[in-house]
């Protein structure tokens, strides 16, 4: 009964985070910095999706690998279909792949350096997860390339500066997931900061059965 408890709380999270990921990344940032344009750097969705590798991995550590998936699972299946309805089905399908493919990835570093000094376990987990999540996530939302999947956003694809500032000039989304990433690594830094707080709260049910 606690496990289902937790399952349903971690679940939860979980789709709160996607859902309001995927709508934000449809929203550039306005104004600008310096003379750049943070809207060929960044969209809102960078500063709410590193929350989900949080949840992950305080699932990973209070029940391991096995239930951390199931949650990963259960976000996904609500996560996305909650997407179609609130974002267009292209962000939806790139979401979920990026998703499952990160989520699980950071799950197995995770595990497998789980015994080591406890800050190695999340930040490495979470820098690996990212990279893959927003390779595939950028690269199925909006480059040309997987058009098959739906029309992507036309703001997206515009060609500028790469960043804002060099000059060569690429399609606006690379800049996106350029920005995007940095952002994640910044995010896998400060989220030691809440898993470091919660390592005396949340401690692993069987550690025995952890591998």
């Amino acid at each position: 009964m606690l496990n289902a408890k937790h399952i349903v709380i971690y679940s939860l999270l979980m789709t709160t985070v996607v859902v309001a990921s995927n709508i934000l990344v449809q929203y550039p940032l306005s104004g600008s910095l310096a003379g750049i344009n943070l809207g060929d750097l960044l969209t809102y969705g960078a500063f709410t999706y590193p929350v989900a590798f949080l949840i992950t991995d305080l699932t990973n550590r209070q029940f391991g690998p096995s239930m951390a998936r199931r949650v990963v699972f259960l976000g996904f299946v609500v996560g996305v279909t909650l997407s179609f309805v609130t974002s267009v089905p292209r962000i939806a399908v790139a979401s979920g792949t990026a998703y499952l493919v990160g989520q699980l990835l950071d799950i197995t570093v995770f595990n497998r350096l789980r015994r080591q000094t406890w800050w190695k376990a999340p930040l490495l987990g979470s820098l690996l997860g990212s990279m893959f999540d927003t390779l595939i996530f950028f690269s199925l939302a909006f480059a040309a390339a997987f058009a098959l999947i739906g029309p992507n956003d036309g703001f997206a694809i515009e060609w500028a500066p790469i960043l804002g500032i060099f000059s060569t000039e690429a399609p606006r989304w690379i800049s996106w997931a350029i920005g995007d990433f940095s952002v994640k690594i910044l995010a896998g830094l400060v989220m030691l900061l809440p898993y470091g707080a919660l390592m005396g709260t949340i401690r692993p049910i069987n550690p025995a059965k952890l591998a």
